[in-house]
């Protein structure tokens, strides 16, 4: 097909084309809100015909599976370094290409609802352009410099979206945190770039592959090193455990930026990070086991906390760190199938799930509580029905695309020998479908708020909401284990290995599943448990998970005593120690001068004084030290 191979010749367009709706609004159409949107939604259309291209190509030829098709030009170059920059296509990145351009596109035109009346319209349009195309800049990426640079890109749009509102403190400290912290994990990542191009000489995502089997088998511990290092950059970005802790508060943007971060761009930045530089980690059993196990305690931790918040928004945002961390575990346990796999069924069912709250929250004027909605089905009967087919895509109900995905990381816990994991993810798969059931039930099926005059919303909103449900029923299908060639055999890391269907892990997924909402709904819908009861029951956990295990409150413990005291002591040392001296320095300099100016007498009389002195002292030491040693030390001699 020509249109096919002409995208994957001209794959560069996918970025550039919303990087040039971004400069058209800033430049010409920041007071042309229609204008402004129109383009930003055209460009990001033809960015995803592009990736269907794209994707086509990759589907006629499997051996890019294997051997990527790469074009590059040299960017810059010093004695010992020349970077390049260009196109990397492979399956991965055509799987990337296709989601990122799809959950924009959607994105952008439930944002012409969404934002209408908004005094920052056109800002908005131009922020979500250049976010897409920072995005997919760093899909494309053939090394890791240029991922870098794509990845700083993508953290200084979650900054500018995050604090939207900025004329909100919560909102600009939200930002601010979001920047702070994944600026952390960003100085890890550098470092261990610069330790690759150090021991490598190249940053090439293909040459390094071809290197790196020697060099692990040499260097094993500096493999580990750099693994680690690098996987340092994707705990801040794709919030895992310790530096998850900007993510729920990233809400404060708009709804829609909430569907953009969460499904498609910033958190699995890091993911996608982590799968393109696979065979860096794939050397190093002890930086996957790593991965894995900080993947898996992510995942049941931000379960724990989801389970007892009232927010909307914020049970979603506690739901995707969980959700990452089974897709770090996935690439732990050596499954990169799996984690692609998850990442995509996820981002329909996450964007749908953001975008339906959107809608919620729009027709209630904001109220974010979930016990203040209530009986919001009646009134908005689409959105209630698209949250519900998210809500069972997550939890993992048959056939929604939730349910394939998931299970092929439970399976590769299991196949991998990893039973600790393999059980924290059924553990924490009962606690995804309890906790989500919980928000549907109360916020759509509980009792209605007469406070509230919800109301449906416009085509425009429900359009891409209807879309990405059809993918979230539908788009795991691809990945069934009964197809001979799925979403496993184009997805993959090494040669392809078929398996078939395991019923029991299934069926045990399955019943999992179902236990979680049915006990949802014992306690949320027909209220046979009383939810205040069992609360004040388990205070004490109750507590723990509601305060989100006081992380953000030891962080700020630390920074109050710990930094801020380090930070005086430091500045006492640099007013008093290092100024001092130098400012000593100065001062005794012109007190001797001072001394010295009154020797400067003019009268002969006096320097022949002096001049005498200098014989009798210069005598006197010789008398008394030896005229060799006193030799040596006045001239520097032995």
């Amino acid at each position: 097909m020509a249109f096919a191979q002409f995208s994957l010749e001209n794959a560069w367009l996918i970025p550039l084309l919303p990087f040039i709706a971004f400069l058209l609004i800033v430049s010409f159409f920041r007071n042309m809100e229609k204008t402004a949107s129109t383009t930003a939604i055209v460009f990001s259309a033809i960015s995803f015909a592009l990736a269907l291209g794209v994707v086509t190509s990759v589907l006629q030829r499997p051996e890019l599976i294997e051997e990527p098709l790469v074009y590059s030009m040299r960017w810059f170059s010093m004695p010992g370094l020349e970077i390049s920059m260009g196109v990397l296509i492979d399956s991965v990145t055509a799987m990337m290409l296709f989601v990122v351009t799809l959950v924009a596109t959607m994105v952008m035109i439930y944002s012409t609802g969404y934002m209408q009346g908004d005094p920052g319209y056109s800002r908005f349009f131009a922020y979500l352009c250049l976010f897409a195309a920072s995005m997919l800049g760093l899909v494309i990426s053939t090394n890791l410099l240029q991922m870098f640079v794509f990845w700083e890109l993508v953290g200084l749009c979650s900054y500018l979206l995050i604090g939207f509102y900025y004329f909100k403190d919560s909102a600009k400290e939200a930002a601010k945190k979001a920047f702070i912290t994944t600026r952390i994990g960003d100085f890890g990542l550098l470092i261990g770039i610069l330790l690759i191009q150090v021991n490598f000489g190249t940053l090439e995502f293909v040459e390094l592959a071809e290197m790196m089997p020697a060099f692990a088998l040499a260097h094993p511990f500096l493999v580990t090193l750099m693994g680690i290092l690098v996987f340092i950059g994707p705990i801040g970005k794709s919030g895992q455990f310790p530096l998850h802790v900007w993510l729920p508060d990233a809400m404060e943007g708009p709804s829609p930026v909430s569907a953009l971060i969460h499904a498609a761009t910033m958190v699995v930045a890091g993911v996608y990070l982590v799968a393109r530089a696979f065979t860096l980690f794939q050397f190093s059993p002890e930086a996957m086991m790593v991965i894995a196990y900080i993947g898996g305690f992510t995942a049941f931790f931000a379960a724990s906390i989801a389970i007892t918040q009232r927010e909307m928004k914020r049970i979603l945002a506690y739901s995707t760190v969980s959700q990452l961390g089974y897709m770090m575990l996935a690439l732990g346990v050596g499954s990169l199938s799996a984690s692609m796999f998850h990442l995509m069924t996820h981002a329909f069912f996450k964007a749908l799930m953001f975008l339906a709250a959107g809608s919620a929250l729009h027709a209630i004027h904001g109220r974010t509580d979930i016990f203040q909605m209530g009986g919001l089905r009646k009134k908005m009967p689409w959105t209630a029905a698209f949250m519900v087919i998210g809500l069972l895509a997550i939890a993992g109900i048959p056939p929604f695309a939730g349910f394939w995905s998931k299970d092929e990381i439970v399976l590769a816990a299991q196949l991998g020998g990893y039973t600790g994991l393999y059980y924290l993810a059924k553990i924490t798969a009962f606690m995804t479908a309890f906790y989500m059931s919980r928000m549907v039930f109360v916020a759509f099926f509980g009792k209605e708020n007469p406070e509230n005059h919800p109301h449906e919303s416009p085509p425009s909103m429900l359009f891409p909401m209807g879309v990405l449900a059809i993918l979230s029923i539908f788009g795991g299908l691809v990945g069934a284990p009964w197809l001979e060639k799925g979403f496993s055999y184009w997805i993959r890391y090494g040669e392809y290995v078929p398996h078939h269907a395991d019923l029991m892990t299934m069926a045990s997924s399955v019943l999992v599943a179902a236990a979680g909402i049915g006990l949802a709904w014992v306690i949320y819908g027909a209220k046979l448990i009383d939810a205040n009861k069992l609360a004040e029951k388990a205070s004490f956990l109750h507590k723990l998970s509601y305060n989100k295990f006081y992380i953000d409150e030891i962080y700020q413990w630390m920074n109050k005593t710990i930094v801020a005291t380090t930070s005086r002591a430091l500045y006492w040392v640099d007013l008093r120690v290092v100024d001092g001296a130098v400012d000593g320095s100065a001062k005794l300099t012109g007190w001797l001068g001072d001394k010295l100016r009154l020797s400067q007498t003019g009268q002969l009389q006096h320097y022949a004084m002096i001049f005498f002195a200098a014989v009798v002292l210069l005598v006197a030491i010789m008398g008394m030290m030896g005229a060799e040693t006193a030799m040596a030390l006045i001239g520097g001699g032995k």
